[in-house]
């Protein structure tokens, strides 16, 4: 997906990217793939790959919620990584006002410098655990309007990052690939203990490479108990609900 295929494959969804917009993209690429030369933020570098799997697919969240385009919301990325989905959908969509929290302080020093270059107003940045960043003692817990995360980890360890930091009524979007059918189900009893209710799963591939894909939203219901998020590394450990546990 070249960038002109980008912009008029956005199009087919009624967003129109701006000259000036399409220029930020192009300047993201460049220092991501300079960037990465040195600091390891992205197996894929090839300029048309790029378009596809990481700035169109961060965008898909729009397609199915049509409030990240218009709304004044707050935004959570966890694990942000390189910058997504969180980033490309800033550029797009100036009214989010997102914050990120990623462990690793080389991509927060990343991101940080990207944000300058790229002239992006409203971006907060936190180099922290999501499991602390959320925790019962957080100034930030329960305060996002919404909370996303894209390729971090299974559903049932991802709803115990994300839903802490959702306010009640807010959402969480995960971005996932295959197997989220499997991934919802097994997660049924972390969603719903930890404040959670599953509202859609809506399944589509990709253009060009037909890769598939599903967009996952939750409302937050309830509050989510103090118990969680638990210390950092547990959720991955023991998901809630696995016999494990």
């Amino acid at each position: 997906m070249n960038p002109e295929e980008f912009r008029h494959q956005l199009l087919q969804h009624n967003i129109e990217v701006t000259d000036a917009q399409m220029q930020q993209f192009a300047t993201y690429y460049e220092f991501l793939v300079e960037t990465n030369e040195h600091v390891n933020l992205t197996t894929i570098v090839d300029r048309d790959e790029v378009y596809l799997k990481h700035f169109y697919d961060s965008i898909t969240p729009a397609f199915y919620d049509e409030s990240l385009r218009n709304d004044e919301l707050t935004l959570c990325d966890v694990g942000a990584g390189a910058g997504f989905p969180s980033i490309p959908l800033k550029i797009l969509f100036p009214n989010l006002k997102v914050t990120i929290v990623d462990s690793l302080n080389k991509r927060i020093n990343f991101l940080r410098e990207l944000v300058e270059k790229l002239g992006l107003e409203g971006v907060q940045l936190h180099h922290a655990r999501a499991e602390e960043f959320g925790g019962k003692k957080s100034a930030y817990r329960e305060s996002f309007d919404v909370a996303t995360a894209r390729a971090v980890a299974r559903m049932s360890v991802l709803a115990e990052f994300c839903l802490p930091m959702v306010k009640i009524g807010g959402k969480m979007i995960a971005l996932k690939a295959s197997q989220a059918e499997n991934e919802i189900a097994d997660a049924t009893d972390a969603i719903r203990t930890l404040g959670g209710k599953i509202i859609s799963d809506d399944e589509f591939n990709l253009p060009v490479s037909h890769d598939p894909r599903h967009i996952v939203i939750l409302d937050k219901v309830k509050k989510t108990p103090k118990a969680y998020p638990r210390k950092a590394g547990t959720p991955n450990k023991k998901p809630i609900g696995s016999k494990d546990k």
